[in-house]
């Protein structure tokens, strides 16, 4: 395995410090390393996406090559400035692409990732993308740096690098300051559960969050057929939630997080645009991508209230205690929406949280059935 702070000797001999990206859990190690600074310029990109264009203008600036991290499935982002943006045939812009591998054929992963991890390969062939497989050992790993940049130079393109799990030792962040708030993310599910009359539908947001919601309804003895558990697709759960509505009276109650949010941030600007009567949209803000390693987001300079507002929901107001949060939802269950509810909630999750024991088309299918009846 590799230790975070010889790999970074690598980069900066080659001059490669600027990075940008979505966290991926895959490679949580060199993340925390990143997030503490060490000499390196950092942008927390909103989506993968916005981080090709960041590493486009870093490299207009100043002729150097820009970093990109993201996992597997945010390829996906990545494919349209890859192709309309930095590709040989537009703009010919050098980038180093680091992919974390989840999915990997062989590989024990959730059902998310098995079809990106099945295709990943081939579908750098497809887009012309050179590509190679980071070894867990220190000097080979220095050697295809060194010649994966040299292939981004020569082409003036992009290339990647692959990461499997454990190829980075543990490391252990300076910066550990978190936000002391009187819940946690799961002390706030609980509450707004133990509140509601159970009429409504759920969505709840890929990660930990959907997996804290199915483990207290089974903690409660009810069935799981009222949520819809995104176990994939990062920040589509609002408009996900959004499509349900314009076919249902049921009251539709989302469950986001500040870096789902944020990546697609523009759903604020449709849900208030269209004004789903039924829909309440909640934001368990911890400041953090949680499920990746706890990296930060940037949603301390983001007042999510106003910009919800400025698209046109009907409320927004932010909790931050109990007391709070539970006059918020008997607030949310007599208005009609779109209404927007932020609750403050502390990073972290408990270590034997355990995960959806549901298909993901076995919980479609009860969804759906809920919903029509």
């Amino acid at each position: 395995m590799i230790r975070c702070e010889d790999f970074f000797e690598i980069f900066k001999k080659e001059k490669l410090t600027f990075f940008t990206g979505v966290p991926d859990s895959t490679f949580e190690d060199w993340m925390k390393f990143l997030a503490d600074g060490n000499e390196i310029t950092n942008i927390s990109a909103v989506n993968e996406c916005e981080a090709a264009a960041i590493c486009a203008g870093y490299y207009l600036s100043t002729g150097k090559i820009g970093v990109l991290y993201m996992q597997n499935s945010g390829l996906g982002k990545v494919v349209n400035p890859h192709t309309s943006l930095v590709s040989k045939d537009v703009y010919s812009i050098p980038v180093l692409y680091m992919i974390g591998w989840r999915g990997e054929p062989g590989v024990k992963d959730e059902p998310q990732h098995k079809m990106m991890g099945r295709i990943m390969l081939p579908l750098l062939d497809v887009l012309e993308i050179p590509y190679e497989i980071l070894p867990d050992n220190i000097n080979q790993a220095e050697e295809v740096i060194i010649r994966m940049k040299k292939i981004a130079e020569d082409n003036q393109a992009p290339v990647a690098i692959i990461i499997k799990k454990e190829t980075f030792e543990e490391y252990v962040p300076y910066k550990t300051a978190d936000l002391d708030y009187e819940m946690s993310r799961e002390d706030a599910i609980k509450i707004i559960i133990n509140n509601l009359d159970g009429s409504e539908a759920i969505v709840s947001t890929t990660g930990k969050t959907s997996r804290e919601l199915f483990e207290y309804r089974r903690e409660k003895g009810q069935g799981h057929d009222k949520d819809f558990l995104t176990v994939g697709s990062m920040g589509c759960s609002s408009t996900i939630g959004f499509g349900i509505t314009m076919q249902t009276n049921k009251p539709i109650y989302i469950f986001d997080g500040d870096g789902a949010a944020l990546m697609q941030m523009g759903s604020l600007a449709t849900i208030g645009a269209n004004k789903p009567k039924n829909l309440q949209h909640i934001i368990f803000d911890n400041s953090s991508y949680d499920s990746t390693g706890g990296q930060p987001t940037i949603s301390p300079s983001i007042d999510f209230k106003q910009v919800a507002l400025a698209c046109g929901y009907n409320s927004a107001r932010t909790v931050k205690t109990k007391e709070e949060l539970e006059q918020a939802v008997k607030y949310l269950k007599t208005e009609k929406g779109p209404n927007l509810l932020v609750i403050k909630v502390r990073k972290g999750a408990r270590k034997d949280l355990g995960r959806p024991t549901t298909a993901p088309i076995e919980n479609k299918n009860n969804f759906m059935n809920f919903i029509k009846n």
